[in-house]
């Protein structure tokens, strides 16, 4: 009876690591699917001036969403004015190829200071757009991915993905050791709390706004953000951390439902 206890034990344990190795191995072979089916929604966001050279300013990433003419991006990437007597305007930059891409005016439509979050709107065709997952749903230990233009100010508009896992679901307000590292934005959050995805893969500046997404359905479950790691007091530059984060789609959901758009 022991043996046969003993047996039984082993093939189930046998069992397990097989399925683990066989979801980990779904997981890796659908991404690379998933990633030529997200990239042409992801877009860099800036300032564009005829001009001045070079000519388009990268500031950070946004992807498309509802309708093909609309898309979501972090709010502190948008500059704060323009200089309108040199005719510079906020643009969405599509890229075409190599180091090819094609500026086109957007329009702030709707703002989410306190979650960081903005919604634009387009001219033009209407591109691919992403649907939003349910973010309520993410676990700890989830795989994900993230496509962006990190340091694209340096690098240009060619995406890259980063893939890794959900490492915590905490808290946006992180304590602080004295009254001097209290920030407006650090204030704001502390007045109205809310959870965000803390993910042990590494973003860089020009990451924000990027789409964190399933691997393999492409469903968008958070967008990241690169504010909270320079309060963190982290320089994602000089000493990556390997720790970023992202803001739950839920949030940019609301701000599409409002405006009656499909997310």
């Amino acid at each position: 009876m022991g043996n046969t206890m003993f047996h039984a034990g082993y093939a189930q344990r046998l069992l397990g690591l097989a399925l683990l190795l066989s979801a980990s191995g779904a997981w890796a072979s659908d991404l690379p699917a998933t990633i030529e089916r997200v990239k042409p929604s992801v877009v860099g966001i800036g300032t564009y001036q005829e001009t001045r050279q070079p000519r388009m300013q990268l500031r950070g990433t946004g992807f498309i969403v509802a309708d093909g003419r609309h898309l979501i991006t972090n709010h502190h990437v948008l500059p704060d004015r323009l200089n309108e007597e040199r005719r510079e305007f906020l643009a969405a930059f599509v890229p075409k190829g190599g180091a090819q891409a094609e500026a086109r005016p957007a329009r702030v439509v709707a703002r989410d200071e306190a979650r960081d979050l903005a919604l634009l709107r387009i001219d033009g065709q209407p591109l691919p757009a992403l649907r939003l997952g349910d973010s309520s749903a993410v676990r700890e230990g989830q795989d994900i991915a993230f496509t962006g233009f990190p340091i694209g100010a340096a690098l240009g508009l060619f995406p890259a993905t980063h893939r890794g896992t959900v490492a915590a679901v905490a808290p946006v307000v992180m304590p602080a050791r004295s009254g001097r590292e209290l920030t407006p934005g650090l204030i704001r959050r502390m007045r109205d709390p809310y959870t965000i995805f803390q993910l042990d893969g590494t973003a860089y500046p020009g990451n924000s706004g990027s789409p964190l997404f399933d691997p393999a359905s492409g469903r968008v479950l958070g967008v990241i953000n690169m504010v909270f790691v320079k309060e963190g007091r982290e320089s994602a530059l000089e000493r990556p951390s390997g720790i970023s984060y992202a803001i739950p789609s839920d949030f940019a959901r609301d701000l599409l439902r409002a405006h009656n758009l499909r997310p």
